[in-house]
């Protein structure tokens, strides 16, 4: 199996400071949904493993996060992709949990999804914490300069200087499709 693990904000679609609360404010990144065809296409697993405190903080309920991800579902197949599995973590940063990143808990249950191990695996992000938790697996970290990205890259420290960084997930599937 050839799996990729993807973030969903920032790397998918549009992030916000005021997180994105609703299905019309899940507005997909350009490239982002054909992106996500072409990894099908060439045979990939896809998984989304995201953090989602807005859930925690009462900002969005249950019901708007699951339109959300109908709406990223229903575009990715519209286009000739699939996305097999999402996994959220909806605490808070207080909460100090194994799922929220840049803890691995959410990479370890998408392994345990596809019965598959995480080593090598590509984790695409635009966070620190996804870099960070991609590393902890022993998974392939990614960084892309969409949302966070930029700055990210900036910040970088010096154990994660190495990993791959394309412009955006447009850029990281065409490389990850030629390997």
């Amino acid at each position: 199996m050839r799996l990729i693990v993807l973030d969903r904000d920032g790397v998918i679609n549009r992030d916000s400071a005021s997180f994105v609360k609703s299905a019309d404010e899940w507005l997909p990144l350009p490239g982002s949904i054909e992106a996500i065809a072409a990894l099908s296409e060439a045979g990939f697993s896809l998984g989304v493993a995201s953090n989602q405190s807005g859930l925690a903080r009462g900002l969005f309920d249950r019901a708007a996060l699951a339109a959300m991800h109908q709406k990223m579902h229903d575009l990715v197949r519209a286009a000739g992709g699939c996305i097999e599995r999402v996994v959220v973590c909806n605490h808070g940063p207080e909460d100090h949990c194994s799922c929220r990143k840049p803890e691995p808990g959410l990479l370890y249950q998408l392994a345990d999804y596809f019965d598959t191990e995480l080593k090598g695996v590509a984790v695409i992000g635009d966070s620190l914490r996804d870099l960070q938790a991609a590393a902890a697996t022993g998974a392939r970290p990614i960084l892309v300069r969409t949302g966070n990205g930029r700055q990210t890259e900036v910040d970088l420290p010096p154990e994660l200087r190495s990993v791959d960084i394309f412009d955006d997930l447009a850029a990281a599937a065409a490389s990850l499709i030629a390997e």
